[in-house]
């Protein structure tokens, strides 16, 4: 562990705000918001690719649609069936 990572635990931060960490909320299968990502790298209404601190997160479904997006936050819906690093 990093000695910004055990600071972070010792003050009981937020991980998303102290590491540079995204924060992925789903709202069922229909609706996910990512908060502090880095980059969009593809965008298709089956596969959606986003490069974050945490690696390369991949969103896989139907229908996917940028509802949202902003230099921090990216809000997809969509018939989501699958999310992986």
């Amino acid at each position: 562990m990093h000695v910004k990572e055990k600071l972070t635990n010792a003050l009981s931060l937020p991980k998303e705000i102290a590491l540079d960490m995204p924060l992925i909320m789903a709202t069922g299968r229909g609706e996910l918001n990512i908060e502090n990502y880095k980059n969009l790298l593809e965008f298709s209404e089956t596969k959606i690719r986003v490069h974050t601190a945490a690696g390369l997160l991949i969103i896989e479904g139907t229908r996917l649609h940028l509802k949202q997006i902003t230099a921090e936050n990216l809000f997809i819906s969509g018939n989501i069936s699958g999310m992986y690093w």
